[in-house]
């Protein structure tokens, strides 16, 4: 449950639309300047010490549009949108490995822009792309938050023992198109990201205009990126920022206790729990993630 249900409501709702292929969208017109990369996009607004912000699987970076909007005034943002999702076009991620490329080409672009050591915010597979460049080119961080990412998706699926080889065979289905869900199936997810109907409604929709191959691509590498043997090396302080899942029902302190546990190796770890949340904590507990996110930057 919690983190699979809503990575595959999102792949499933994907696959059910056709790709829809949309102009790269922007937040702020008039007052942003957009950059295009290979493999994602940067939306730039606001001005003061630069911030990344990096969405999850098949999202938008209207996931941080409300935290920019606070922001803007105080620092540099940098809204992320990886190639593919939402409606932006795929490009270099129409084929082949996702996850791994697009983290390595986000921390080009910050040394190439001067931004580094970064200060980097990302959301489910946003955070992973976060865990991956702590892991790899940890140098390039200054610090990281992650909203609810574990470090071996996989685990959620096939308990703590779960291996690269092992979800290995379910990556390929999903890769080849061939991992189907039910419509129940897929309602059922859809019930864990986000609290209020409108906020199901337009994740849903972001999924639809997601480019196909690139999202079941990117989900299948998740699967089969396996970052805890590399916890105890990271020298980047980490926070993150953990939802309850209560909506679901699920008991108090459950999810905390799961990711204390997962990432007991990393030196430097601020856990942050947010209650009555699921998946999308900025969308059901705005004031709580803004408070998290206001610690986490003024330290």
């Amino acid at each position: 449950m919690i983190r699979n249900m809503a990575i595959g409501a999102l792949l499933a709702a994907a696959l059910i639309a056709p790709s829809i292929v949309h102009a790269d969208p922007v937040l702020f017109p008039g007052k942003s300047t957009l950059v295009v990369r290979d493999r994602f996009s940067d939306e730039i607004l606001g001005n003061g010490p630069d911030i990344v912000f990096i969405p999850g699987l098949a999202s938008s970076r209207e996931t941080w549009g409300k935290e920019a909007d606070r922001l803007k005034d105080r620092y540099r943002l940098h809204l992320i949108q990886v190639a593919g999702f939402a409606g932006e076009p795929a490009r270099a991620n129409a084929s082949g490995p996702v996850l791994i490329p697009t983290a390595e080409a986000i921390d080009a672009y910050l040394v190439e822009q001067h931004l580094t050591p970064a200060t980097v915010i990302g959301h489910s597979l946003g955070g992973t792309i976060v865990l991956y460049l702590a892991e790899h080119r940890g140098a390039d961080l200054k610090k990281a938050m992650m909203v609810d990412t574990l470090p071996f998706y996989a685990t959620l699926m096939a308990g703590p023992s779960a291996t690269v080889e092992g979800m290995t065979p379910m990556a390929d289905a999903i890769r080849s198109g061939k991992s189907q869900m039910t419509d129940q199936q897929r309602s059922q997810m859809m019930a864990s990201m986000a609290a209020a109907q409108s906020d199901k409604d337009m994740i849903a929709g972001w999924s639809k205009v997601s480019d196909k191959p690139a999202l079941s691509n990117a989900l299948a590498d998740d699967l089969t990126l396996d970052m805890r043997p590399e916890l105890g090396a990271i020298s980047t302080p980490l926070t993150l920022v953990v939802p309850d899942y209560a909506p679901l029902g699920v008991p108090d302190g459950a999810n905390l206790a799961r990711y204390k546990q997962d990432y007991a190796a990393v030196k430097s770890m601020t856990f942050v729990p947010v209650t009555d949340s699921l998946h999308f904590v900025m969308l059901d507990q705005p004031a709580q993630m803004d408070a998290a996110l206001d610690r986490f930057l003024a330290n």
